[in-house]
């Protein structure tokens, strides 16, 4: 079919015609270039990724000997705004560098605290090998 476009085959589709074996393999082919692109995307850190690391280093920075902080006071304290320090906070919780908790403030109902994650250190048995790398 030399007039076949991915408009043509979706047109099919939408109007219940019955994919031949050419679609199906069009469909397979996309579906693979689909999967080839969203892994690239995992493995590639966007701009704006590699642009918030220094300040996700701030921020564990500026946590050092405090104890739990709401994302206003750690934006303050790193020069960025509340809502990209939650953000940024949020996303050092989820790569284990930070803990959350909800702290009830009079007045203002129940806020979100950052704080450093414990370090946890273990001690080996005599003759244990540390586990590799």
């Amino acid at each position: 079919m030399a007039d076949f476009t991915e408009r043509t085959f979706l047109e099919g589709i939408t109007e219940g015609a019955v994919v031949t074996a050419e679609q199906a393999a069009f469909a397979a082919k996309r579906i693979e270039a689909l999967n080839k692109r969203n892994e690239k995307r995992k493995a590639t850190p966007s701009k704006t990724a590699i642009e918030n690391e220094p300040i996700k280093a701030k921020i564990v920075e500026f946590l050092e000997g405090k104890g739990p902080t709401p994302a206003n006071a750690i934006g303050e304290g790193v020069g960025i705004t509340t809502q990209k320090a939650s953000a940024l906070a949020r996303q050092l919780v989820e790569a284990g560098e930070l803990t959350v908790a909800d702290v009830k403030v009079p007045k203002k109902g129940a806020v979100k605290v950052y704080a450093l994650a414990p370090v946890v250190e273990v001690e080996l048995d005599e003759g244990a090998e540390e586990p590799e790398a």
